[in-house]
């Protein structure tokens, strides 16, 4: 019992001190907490100001300023899930009135209705996924390809429901209004390798790195334009050697060689060397320049002379992800 009064004696004084220190700091992070700029929350005297400090008006374009990236991926987001909520609102509404006349719940007017009781992925359907996703075959066991079968039964069951609100809006379509965020981006094409019309209604500038496995997944996107809209489309191919690769600048480099003396040899390097990541250095780079049919004299005058250095350079500078804030 002695015992227990000492701990207790001495235990008191400590949670007395704790006690006080609490206050202490709760009562100070209170002033600080209080010590704000003063706002007062009011509509704007016209579009595009957000914002007044004394006498200066702060426009949205001020406000956001090197954060545009940012901002525009929160306003992707936000109409993303607004469609995303508009799409399960269809099918409450939408499917829901046909179930309701079936004597249904929606679910299963689903189910009897449009999907089906069984859905069905073919082999031949999986062995497709797996080619289009670049999925390694050898690292796919039991388990995952298990949950690849399920995950494209989803899909496909969402596909065809997607299909039957489609024909129901078909003659009475659904009035939005709200509108998909769009960021414009000035980006010149320059003297920069392209293949299409020059005066094709759309342009598309690729920033890429030789030396990027992640680039590379988007070589058969590119062919997949050049054949399917020929002259319809610009493509231009712009530099952004990634710091770190270490092979990819010397690559950009020899490609402009390549380039200057035929662009069509220019893509046939530029699928060369995307095909073989691994084997970028000089010697490869050189053989890869002969195979396409480059001129070796005034390629190898090109490549010592670093007559694109600057041109790769310049291509840096001017990705339009260094204007958003973004470094890399």
């Amino acid at each position: 019992m002695a015992f227990k009064n000492k701990l207790l004696s001495n235990l008191v004084p400590v949670f007395i001190i704790s006690s006080v220190l609490f206050v202490i700091l709760f009562a100070c992070s209170n002033q600080t907490a209080k010590a704000k700029p003063q706002f007062i929350f009011k509509d704007p005297p016209r579009a595009g100001i957000v914002a007044k400090i004394g006498n200066e008006e702060i426009s949205e374009e001020a406000l956001i300023s090197d954060d545009k990236l940012d901002f525009f991926e929160l306003k992707k987001k936000e109409y993303e899930l607004k469609m995303d909520r508009l799409n399960k609102l269809l099918v409450d509404k939408l499917i829901g009135a046909e179930a309701k006349k079936a004597g249904l719940s929606t679910e299963e007017f689903i189910n009897k209705k449009v999907v089906g009781s069984d859905i069905k992925i073919t082999e031949k359907e999986y062995q497709k996924f797996v080619k289009d996703k670049r999925l390694p075959e050898n690292q796919i066991n039991a388990q995952i390809k298990e949950k690849i079968f399920s995950y494209m039964k989803t899909t496909k069951r969402q596909e065809s429901i997607d299909a039957y609100v489609a024909k129901l809006t078909k003659s009475t379509p659904i009035e939005v209004f709200f509108k998909k965020p769009r960021m414009n981006v000035q980006v010149e094409v320059g003297n920069a390798p392209t293949f299409g019309g020059t005066s094709a209604p759309v342009t598309i500038v690729e920033f890429s790195d030789f030396q990027c496995p992640y680039c590379s997944r988007v070589v058969d996107t590119v062919s997949d334009i050049k054949k399917k809209y020929g002259k319809k489309v610009r493509f231009a191919f712009k530099h952004f050697p990634i710091p770190g690769h270490t092979l990819a600048k010397p690559a950009s480099e020899a490609s402009m060689c390549v380039n200057e003396q035929s662009t069509d040899k220019f893509w046939k390097y530029h699928d060369k060397m995307f095909k073989n990541q691994d084997k970028l250095d000089n010697a490869n780079l050189e053989k890869y320049a002969k195979e396409v049919g480059a001129d070796m004299k005034k390629f190898n005058e090109c490549i010592n002379s670093k007559k694109y250095k600057n041109h790769v350079e310049e291509d840096l500078k001017s990705n339009p992800m260094n204007s958003f804030g973004r470094v890399y």
